[in-house]
């Protein structure tokens, strides 16, 4: 078939796992995401693409700098904005693909844009929605009518894929886009056939479907990758995101007869193996039912040497036993970085558009009795001819394995790699390590493994600064309840046994801890959210307060009364840091308060079902057993608030307007300083640390 320069052929650039942004602080590959993303919408401007197809990952960061989001919009204003005119028509419904968007149609059918190359792009797993409106990065780009968001599903309980149909000539193609999912939940859904790609109802046998995907696709555990005989079989092309080493030839699956395409990252975001292969983007040609993949090489991208070194495998060069045998090591080790700096240079004398300095690993095996020697003194050698100097050398020592059959020996077992570099270990994956491999006394008795976790995960890569805590409130929650309900005798040890069990049975329970970990999420977005939310009102009445002292009020009773609000508003604030109250402070107090903390919480923070204080299982458990003069149907935590003091406040606003500021403040404070105490600085930029500043914080804090 005859693609060139014919009216009824697509042809789409395909890239994937961009990930602007990534160590843009590093002073020599700050700039190496931006430089390639432009060669990238350079070579789709040149080729004169129909439109390119973005596979997940577009950034690194899930909340992006504006240095990164003000590159990413400057490259697509210059390459992709123009008059050329876009050769295909949209025949589904956009209200059904766009249904989240704001306009929810293409961007170059938008009369005040001039589009010349559309961008249609799903989200991955480093740039997906989070927050209490469940916004990302892309939706930034497609409400600025720079980019086309598709593939997204809010439902976790049953995904609809719907495709969007594109003509040209008399080639149709159906794209179908799915963003990036937990790969346990997704596996999941496709067991319990939740997932459906819908088909057009008019000649569906006519249409090219192509899906584009941001999953794992080697198996990193059971559950924890989307296996290719999951998706439907009418699919003629599959774009999978997410894994990095480049694979761009489509390579066909025996069993479902269609075909995958994994173009690999344009940038080395880890010093491994997979990254090492030559990076390219994909320009793909569609007529019809036929298809043809061209290759091109990216220019701009940092070359990365790697080499293996099994110090045991020279017994004739290295001997354990001699004094100066560290010394060998080292120059031995210094020939073969030397050997690939030449190799690097010899290869960019080809191509002047590649970054000066290279990236170059060399991975020492020094089991057998050998001893590592200094990387830091190693690296300094090359601080000036290599892009990463501090990871240079890589020391592991390999467990020799020993095999029950000497004839049927693992080849796979004795040349693998160490975990550490073949694969990005997750966040969940480091907690379930941790606690699988920790003592007894530090296990978990109450929480689960999954739902810290996830927790944990929210924490770092969504910076929710709630997940934590609202997760083991959640989870606490939950036990109490279950003990309650199931009258179990005062004695520790039987509630430790019915704790255990409960456990137990909610561990193989997935999908309720499941749901469990998305109930705590929720509660600690839409706690952030009423924290910002009060942070800007406590502001605003700042400013308010500031404005009436300016004016020299005559009156005699309202401004004593303001300050003593302000007063003890303050002293309770240095107390409470202190105590044992719940981590928020005033926010949530419930009976522990005083009646007048009470009624101010009450009037400044909107309560939430939790516990009303921190307290242990058995002491939750004694103050909940049910007494025969109480109704046995009312609520364990309920808060009680005297009615009287709410009176008494509202007769002076001025009063209630500085006691809510005060308590704001003292909350933010305390943040701050509980935060600083333990020599972490969550609202700084800085990425370096102070243990003299953090000592003398927490000996002030003490």
């Amino acid at each position: 078939v005859s693609f060139r320069d014919d009216e009824d052929a697509f042809k789409i650039l395909i890239a994937t796992d961009i990930h602007l942004g990534y160590l843009e602080k590093d002073p020599v590959r700050g700039n190496d995401t931006f430089v390639t993303f432009n060669e990238i919408l350079d070579h789709a401007q040149k080729n004169e693409v129909d439109f390119i197809l973005l596979g997940g990952d577009l950034f690194h960061d899930n909340k992006p700098s504006r240095k990164t989001v003000h590159s990413c919009l400057e490259s697509l204003r210059k390459y992709c904005m123009g008059d050329r005119p876009v050769q295909f028509e949209i025949l589904s419904d956009q209200a059904v693909n766009f249904h989240y968007s704001k306009f929810p149609w293409v961007n170059y059918q938008d009369r005040n844009l001039n589009i010349a190359i559309p961008i249609f792009s799903i989200h991955g797993n480093h740039d997906d929605p989070t927050g209490a409106d469940a916004l990302c990065a892309l939706d930034i780009l497609s409400c600025a009518g720079l980019l086309n968001h598709f593939g997204r599903s809010t439902s976790v309980e049953k995904i609809d894929i719907s495709p969007i149909l594109l003509r040209k000539g008399r080639t149709k193609i159906a794209l179908y886009g799915l963003g990036a999912i937990p790969d346990e939940r997704l596996y999941r859904m496709f067991v319990n056939k939740q997932v459906t790609m819908l088909r057009p109802k008019e000649d569906e046998d006519s249409w090219f479907n192509l899906f584009v995907i941001h999953q794992n696709r080697s198996k990193h555990g059971a559950t924890n990758y989307i296996p290719e005989q999951f998706l439907d079989d009418f699919i003629h092309l599959v774009v999978w995101g997410h894994e990095h080493e480049c694979k761009i030839a489509p390579s066909q699956n025996e069993q479902q007869c269609f075909f995958v395409s994994q173009p690999g990252s344009s940038v080395v975001t880890s010093l491994s193996p997979g990254e090492a292969v030559k990076k390219h983007i994909g320009l793909l040609h569609v007529k019809g039912k036929a298809m043809k993949m061209q290759k091109i090489a990216l220019e701009t991208v940092r070359t990365f040497y790697m080499e293996d070194v099994v110090l045991a495998d020279h017994r004739d060069l290295f001997n354990p036993d001699n004094p100066k045998v560290t010394q060998a090591i080292q120059a031995f080790c210094m020939e073969k970085v030397e050997s690939m700096l030449d190799n690097a240079e010899r290869e960019r004398l080809g191509n002047p558009r590649q970054p000066e300095k290279p990236l170059i690993r060399l991975r020492v095996d020094y089991a057998g009795g050998f001893e590592p020697f200094s990387v830091h003194r190693f690296s300094q050698k090359y601080m000036d001819r290599v892009a990463n100097p501090k990871d240079i050398i890589y020391f592991f020592r390999h467990r020799e394995q020993k095999e029950k059959n000497d004839n049927d020996l693992n080849f796979g077992k004795l040349v693998s790699r160490p975990a550490s570099e073949g694969m990005t270990l997750r966040v969940e994956d480091l907690v379930k390590q941790y606690f699988q491999t920790a003592e007894k006394k530090v296990q978990l008795s109450l929480l689960t493994e999954r739902g810290m976790g996830e927790a944990v995960q929210e924490f770092v890569d969504k910076e929710e600064k709630d997940a934590i805590e609202e997760l083991v409130k959640f989870q606490l929650e939950k036990t109490q309840r279950f003990l309650k309900e199931r009258r179990t005798d005062a004695e520790e040890e039987k509630i430790d046994e019915e704790v255990r069990k409960f456990r137990e049975s909610r561990k193989k329970n997935t999908e309720e801890e499941d749901e469990e970990v998305r109930e705590a999420m929720t509660r600690a977005r839409a706690l952030r959210s009423e924290d910002a939310v009060l942070i800007a009102a406590s502001s605003d009445e700042e400013l308010m307060d500031t404005g009436m002292k300016g004016t020299g009020d005559s009156d005699d009773g309202l401004p004593a009364t303001s300050s003593r609000g302000r007063g003890s508003a303050r002293g309770r604030g240095r107390g409470a840091r202190g105590q044992n109250s719940t981590a928020r402070g005033s926010s949530r107090r419930g009976r522990g308060s005083t009646s007048q903390e009470s009624a101010t919480s009450s009037r400044t923070y909107k309560p939430v079902s939790v516990p009303a204080k921190n307290m242990s299982i058995m002491d939750a458990f004694r103050s909940l057993k049910p007494d025969p003069s109480l109704n046995s149907s009312k609520s364990y935590s309920e808060d009680i608030i005297d009615d009287s003091d709410l009176e008494d406040i509202s007769i002076v606003p001025s009063f209630k307007v500085n006691q809510r500021l005060s308590t704001t403040s003292s909350l933010s404070k305390r943040r701050s300083e509980s935060q600083t105490s333990r020599g972490v600085d969550f609202e700084s930029d800085e990425d370096e640390f102070d243990p003299f500043k953090s000592t003398a914080t927490s000996r002030r804090t003490k």
